[in-house]
């Protein structure tokens, strides 16, 4: 239900960006920037809702993450449960714009649920390795998608890309080492530590203001 639910409202909004006179607005007051966590303009709220913009130049951008997102979604929320997975989602899709913080320069825009998407496969890949399962493919998969991010002219955020990925595999980590039922109360407190860390690395130019 939740991936569907996230599928369904991304592409809703993608298609509002399609529209003339609506798109542009809808985009400017979603996607990311670091520049949004300064002292001068505070819109914290960018560092999640850039995970419902996409780049309407490339429709295989939105395609291609909410196909990855049916795929591993479907795995991850049979397993993990919604509200879990939904954890994982939102905590990568974090984690994906303080790479871009700390990574990128501060004029740098991005748009894109990439960052949440690779927190998936990172998440994926932890549990997988942990549980002794297989994980050569998704590795090989993670790398190729890592690479493309640095071929030039396809303007992918790497930075994103990386972010997500670490912040992933910390909730996956999570997940796996705290699965017995009387440890949930310890789960959540180190998801909850997890983005309270990201909360304050998303705060570098908030508390180093540009001059």
């Amino acid at each position: 239900m939740v991936t569907y639910s996230i599928i369904g409202i991304t592409l809703a909004f993608y298609l509002l960006q399609l529209i003339p006179g609506v798109g542009a607005a809808v985009t400017g007051w979603l996607y990311f920037t670091p520049l949004a966590m300064g002292v001068v303009e505070f819109e914290p709220w960018r560092m999640i809702t850039v995970l419902l913009v996409h780049s309407t130049a490339l429709i295989f951008h939105v395609l291609l993450n909410m196909y990855t997102l049916w795929i591993f979604g479907q795995l991850l929320e049979n397993l993990l449960g919604r509200w879990r997975f939904l954890a994982l989602y939102l905590i990568s899709g974090l984690a994906g714009s303080v790479g871009v913080i700390w990574l990128a320069g501060p004029n740098t825009a991005v748009v894109g649920a990439s960052g949440a998407i690779f927190g998936l496969m990172g998440a994926f890949l932890v549990i997988q390795r942990r549980l002794g399962g297989s994980a050569t493919q998704l590795l090989i998969l993670v790398g190729i998608n890592l690479v493309i991010g640095f071929v030039p002219g396809f303007n992918i955020s790497w930075q994103a890309h990386l972010g997500g990925l670490v912040g992933g595999a910390l909730v996956g980590l999570i997940f796996v080492e705290t699965r017995k039922r009387d440890q949930r109360a310890l789960q959540n407190v180190l998801l909850g530590a997890l983005t309270l860390v990201l909360i304050l690395l998303s705060l570098r130019y908030f508390f180093l203001p540009l001059t």
